[in-house]
């Protein structure tokens, strides 16, 4: 063999033992990386997934508190306005003190305004001092002639009273004292819807 041969096969020799070593070196390595790159994967989408839950419970977290505070201040509305209608009741020394907060209860349920109850009781019966004996009726309800409606307490009387002007007056487009008045007291000139203008404006 000459000597260029030679040289030709320890050269080849030598590169397969390189290549050799270099598997054994990179085959590890590859393995390695690729482990730790899992890794990262997995923990960026436990990160992802716990960012994407805390926003979540942020958002409800959020919502939550706008409904605690819009319903606080529907109680605190509900206070202010049984407290008004309670004092207005008590400066006339009416029987209805006690029930002013009937008559916000029974407004909000059949949405009238919390002032028109009171000043129909003040336009029909001074606040309940001028009734028929052992009527409850403050409100001139049914009241024509010899007839008389009659209920077992103030509160039966505010809630039959209010449902009835919600859908026998409201809800057929007799809204304001001068609309009511037509179906309500009908002989009357002018003077009933007046006077419960007059006196909303002053629990107002």
């Amino acid at each position: 063999m000459t000597t260029f041969a030679k040289y030709v096969s320890i050269i080849i020799f030598m590169g397969k033992i390189i290549l050799l070593i270099s598997f054994f070196f990179a085959t590890p390595l590859f393995i390695l990386t690729s482990i730790l790159y899992y890794f990262y994967l997995s923990y960026h989408q436990a990160l992802t997934a716990h960012a994407s839950n805390n926003s979540f419970a942020s958002v409800a977290f959020a919502v939550s508190r706008a409904f605690e505070t819009i319903e606080n201040q529907i109680q605190e509305e509900k206070k202010i306005k049984t407290e008004i209608v309670r004092q207005f009741f008590a400066k006339y020394n009416s029987p209805l003190e006690p029930f002013a907060q009937d008559v916000i209860d029974a407004a909000n349920m059949h949405n009238l305004d919390y002032r028109l109850i009171p000043s129909i009781a003040m336009q029909e019966s001074n606040l309940c001092k001028k009734i028929p004996t052992d009527s409850h009726n403050c409100f001139g309800f049914g009241i024509y002639a010899n007839r008389i409606v009659r209920f077992n307490d103030y509160k039966e009387a505010i809630y039959t009273v209010s449902k009835t002007l919600a859908n026998n007056y409201i809800a057929k487009g007799l809204e304001t004292p001068e609309e009511i008045m037509i179906k309500y007291t009908p002989s009357n000139t002018g003077d009933w819807a007046r006077n419960v203008n007059h006196f909303m404006n002053l629990i107002n």
